[in-house]
């Protein structure tokens, strides 16, 4: 079992910045992935980024490249997300989650709340 938790949400204004972290802990080599995905008022989550956890080989929604880093410190057992140029729409519950190699992405944090204003 992996257990992960998130940190790091809060509010802030448009064009600012904020960074989430998702410690996890457990059984942490058994980790291959690292994404996080959101979910807003009303809409389905989707998913935001993802990395693997032993090399670096990460990929974005279209709606956060350019803006969004993910990264992840194995010494640490913790991946972040580093948001930059937050706009509106990025205001969502923020959910880290993990999978092993071959399986679907069966860990999850409790989400943290981020919220832009204008």
């Amino acid at each position: 079992q992996v257990q992960l938790v998130e940190s790091g949400g809060g509010l802030v204004q448009a064009g600012g910045s904020l960074r989430l972290s998702c410690a996890a802990s457990g059984r942490i080599s058994s980790i291959y992935e690292v994404g996080w995905f959101r979910q807003a008022p009303g809409k389905e989550r989707e998913f935001v980024a993802d990395t693997k956890w032993n090399y670096y080989s990460s990929q974005y929604s279209p709606s956060v490249r350019g803006r969004f880093t993910i990264s992840g410190d194995r010494a640490k057992a913790t991946a972040y997300l580093q948001m930059n140029s937050l706009k509106q729409e990025d205001t969502a519950v923020y959910y880290c989650a993990a999978r092993e190699a071959f399986k679907e992405y069966d860990y999850w944090g409790q989400g943290t709340q981020v919220t832009v204003s204008p």
